[in-house]
């Protein structure tokens, strides 16, 4: 299956609108944003589990990282509630379950193999840093070579300077309102980047973006 499949095209996606698709586990939804591939595939998704539903063990060839959005999600290794960033290196396994349901932003088959520093973050209880322009907060998740995740906080009427994402950039909109030159995009959306492209970005009335940039190109 291909849906925004070619990494060379910008795509926007509005996740309130996609409808939920069952997946292959009972209880188990997804909403697909970006997929190449079958079952296993390249791709970016929400994923949602009913109380008490569990996936089948399975192993990341390509890695997995995935942001808690609401709810907890549980797997062997523990309990993970809304706001934590989860990086699964390549090669990993898990039996991923929810005992009070729970709905994550999952991406996957996208690491290098090299890359092999498993994260667990709470962002409710990490340190923000002060970004690059006033009323900019940064909170890195994880870095490896040119490739960086970070969530990013903008104040109201934050403005930053146009610039070139080497290696494109993908966005997803956590909280309040996200601008650019080429439109607004509330809570729910997710945008992807090409590599070298250029954008000036600005929130009027602020807000919380998940930012993955440098992955885009080999």
């Amino acid at each position: 299956m291909k849906l925004n499949a070619d990494l060379s095209q910008r795509a926007v996606v509005n996740s309130n609108d996609v409808a939920w698709v069952a997946s292959p586990a009972p209880g188990v939804w997804r909403k697909p944003l970006e997929r190449d591939g079958g079952e296993v595939a390249r791709l970016t998704s929400i994923v949602r589990y009913d109380p008490g539903c569990a996936f089948p063990e399975h192993v990341h060839g390509g890695g997995e990282e995935f942001f808690v959005l609401e709810g907890t999600f549980e797997d062997e290794f523990g309990a993970y509630p809304a706001g934590t960033f989860v990086k699964n290196p390549v090669g990993t396994r898990h039996s991923p379950k929810s005992t009070e349901g729970c709905t994550i932003l999952v991406k996957l088959q996208h690491m290098r193999a090299e890359d092999q520093e498993a994260v667990v973050i709470n962002t409710h209880e990490a340190q923000w840093r002060q970004g690059l322009v006033p009323g900019l907060k940064v909170m890195p998740l994880d870095s490896f070579e040119t490739r960086h995740t970070a969530l990013v906080q903008w104040a109201p009427n934050t403005f930053f300077n146009m610039h070139r994402h080497m290696g494109g950039e993908e966005i997803f909109v956590l909280q309040g309102v996200f601008s650019d030159e080429h439109g607004d995009y509330p809570a729910g959306i997710w945008i992807r980047s090409p590599h070298a492209s250029v954008h000036t970005p600005f929130s009027k009335e602020g807000c919380t973006i998940l930012v993955r940039t440098g992955h885009l190109i080999d």
